[in-house]
């Protein structure tokens, strides 16, 4: 009886300390297939920075963004949980200047990982505000007060790739274990804005010295890689309505160069260009600035460079080439 009792005990031990083991392989598992999943979080500010992050990073990383689709990028307000996610990511990426509550949030947060694209590719003047929207902006305190240095870096593809070397190197300081496949995948996001960038300045090869007229000046880094001549109805605050003086001198440019096309674009109202193709008598046409995928880009699965193809589609159509 006892030999049975002390046989019964011990078959009992052996299933409960195999039924431990079994449950910390199991939870040990399910804690690495997580960690795998989640990966190294990434917080971009906008879109142009979130493909990079997700081209470079692949499944290694997952990458939230803090301007939702189809919102305006330069009007983000962020909400206390989006300032908290600023200092809890991995690594943020973000562009100094240009949303001034990113900004804010990154200064307070102070996250040990940053990359500010703004170091990575150096940012140039291309348009200056006049005293009235200079005025307009430091009363209002909108946060669109860029003064004459242009944000929009991001639609020269050689400048994007420069930042995404940035990303690599500082996604290899997170996690030195993937170093190598983050500067692979540097090198491909790399050669594919090399194509782009080949395809951008062959299609638009015929139309150097043509006069690109846009709703307002995003295109100062386009114009200047493939030797467009900008200029803006509204210079670089997309939302400044110009004054009937601006108008007057648009008017001039577009009759002196023989302009048969005024640009607006997505995410703002086009009824200014609409407005002022009409009483001149020319086309519009719509261009993509990328500062965020549109609702139709993301339901038709576009990205960056699908959306730069439709960029070059409309210029090669609508500028005045040889």
């Amino acid at each position: 009886m006892t030999s049975t009792r002390a046989t019964g005990a011990a078959l009992t031990s052996l299933v409960l300390a195999g039924a431990a083991t079994l449950a910390g392989c199991s939870t040990q598992a399910a804690g690495g297939a997580g960690g795998a999943s989640d990966g190294v979080v990434v917080l971009a500010s906008f879109y142009p920075l979130q493909y990079v992050a997700q081209q470079i990073g692949g499944d290694l990383v997952t990458v939230d963004n803090l301007t939702p689709p189809a919102a305006e990028p330069h009007d983000l307000e962020l909400s206390p949980a989006q300032v908290r996610e600023i200092g809890t990511a991995d690594l943020v990426v973000y562009l100094s200047g240009f949303q001034a509550a990113v900004d804010e949030g990154v200064e307070s947060r102070a996250p040990e990982h940053v990359v500010d694209a703004a170091d990575a590719t150096g940012l140039v003047e291309h348009a200056e505000e006049t005293e009235e929207e200079h005025a307009e902006h430091a009363e209002e305190g909108d946060g669109h007060d860029h003064g004459s240095t242009d944000p929009h870096f991001w639609l020269d593809p050689s400048r994007l790739a420069a930042v995404g070397q940035a990303v690599a190197d500082e996604l290899s300081a997170v996690d030195p274990e993937h170093a190598d496949e983050y500067a692979a995948g540097a090198l491909r996001l790399g050669e594919q804005l090399d194509g782009l960038d080949q395809e951008m300045a062959d299609g638009l090869a015929a139309c150097q010295g043509a006069t690109l007229v846009t709703s307002h000046a995003a295109f100062g880094y386009l114009a200047d890689r493939y030797a467009l001549e900008q200029v803006g109805i509204s210079e670089l605050d997309p939302e400044a309505e110009p004054s009937p003086a601006r108008l007057r001198e648009i008017g001039a440019v577009v009759r002196e160069n023989g302009v048969k096309t005024l640009y607006s674009e997505t995410l703002v109202s086009p009824k200014v260009t609409e407005t002022l193709a009409a009483d001149l008598g020319v086309d519009t046409a719509v261009l993509d600035p990328l500062e965020g995928l549109s609702e139709e880009a993301s339901a038709a699965g576009d990205d960056y460079v699908s959306v730069m193809r439709a960029n070059l589609a409309a210029l090669e159509e609508g500028l005045v080439c040889a």
